[in-house]
């Protein structure tokens, strides 16, 4: 897994929904910490509730010169429908291929569900040369993270 201290793994993967604009995490080092929130699912409970949090508390970030993004596996038309619904205005990113989830060693089963190889909820603040100042995962998916605590390693690496 993926840990502090490490590099962040570099990716491209697909954003915005049906704009189908590319998301490249390196052409986003250096221009503030990003804070990268993958989640199991959109439009289940937990993450629309988490995701939600970080709108409500986005400009907290902002000001610091942060950057929030959602990363699950579910395709970018559900996660642009997910965005309009519950009225995100940051991005999310489509791990359709599960080549970020694999990354960043944070994939996880719903073997009840059959459903395989989803995102855990789990939370990275990378600073602007891709290290990794905060890294957590969570074991149960009903978890979220402790936003305050994303909020204070984001504020030990703004400029």
């Amino acid at each position: 897994m993926v840990s502090t201290g490490d590099t962040a793994p570099t990716f491209t993967a697909t954003y915005r929904g049906s704009d189908h604009e590319t998301f490249d995490l390196a052409e986003h080092l250096g221009e503030g910490p990003v804070v990268l929130a993958f989640f199991p699912g959109a439009f289940t409970s937990t993450c629309t509730t988490e995701m939600e949090t970080f709108e409500d508390r986005l400009g907290e970030f902002e000001a610091l010169g942060a950057s929030v993004y959602g990363i699950s596996v579910d395709t970018p038309f559900a996660l642009q429908e997910f965005r309009e619904e519950i009225g995100l205005s940051f991005g999310m990113i489509s791990d359709t291929n599960r080549r970020l989830v694999e990354a960043f060693d944070v994939a996880m089963d719903f073997t009840s569900m059959g459903v395989e190889d989803v995102a855990k909820r789990a939370v990275f603040v990378v600073d602007g040369e891709g290290e990794v100042h905060y890294a957590w995962v969570a074991e149960d998916p009903g978890i979220e993270p402790d936003y305050d605590e994303i909020y204070d390693a984001v504020t030990e690496i703004a400029d």
